[in-house]
C-alpha cells in the first residue's frame, strides 16, 4: 500500500486568527481554502488543516504540533520578532535528544518546534 501525504486537522473557533498565525506568522503555506476548513503545506506531502465546523477541544494544551527543522533558533528569532510567546529559548531536551521550544498558537494547542540530534532520526528502526 502506498501513502502518498497526510494532513493532521484540527478544530478551531476562529479561522482568521489561525490563518494569520500560520500562514503570516510560521510562513506556511495555504494550499486548500475550503471556507470553514484551511490546509497549511509544512513540508513536502505533510500538511496541517484546520476547521471551524468542529466544535473545538476542550483541553488544546494536550495537543501538540512538531515542526520537525534544522533552523530552530531562527524559528525562535521569527516567532518572537512577530509577538509570539515562547516557553524560553531554544534548548537541549537529553531525554529526547532534541533542541527544541515551545509556542502556543491562538486555539491554544501547542507548537514545537525541534531538531532531533540524530541527523538519521527518520531512518530509525524500531
Amino acid at each position: 500500500m502506498n501513502i502518498d501525504g497526510g494532513i493532521t486537522f484540527l478544530p478551531t473557533a476562529d479561522i482568521e486568527a489561525t490563518d494569520h498565525f500560520y500562514r503570516v506568522i510560521c510562513g506556511l503555506d495555504l494550499v486548500q481554502d475550503q471556507g470553514v476548513c484551511r490546509i497549511y503545506r509544512v513540508c513536502d506531502n505533510c500538511y496541517f488543516g484546520f476547521c471551524g465546523h468542529i466544535a473545538p477541544s476542550t483541553e488544546p494544551e494536550k495537543v501538540m504540533l512538531t515542526v520537525v527543522t534544522n533552523d530552530v533558533d531562527e524559528w525562535h528569532q521569527r516567532l518572537v520578532k512577530l509577538g509570539v510567546e515562547t516557553d524560553g529559548l531554544p534548548r537541549n531536551n537529553e531525554r529526547f535528544d532534541i533542541y527544541h521550544f515551545f509556542a502556543n498558537d491562538p486555539n491554544g494547542y501547542r507548537l514545537e518546534v525541534q531538531r532531533f540530534g540524530n541527523p538519521n532520526w527518520s531512518i530509525g528502526t524500531l
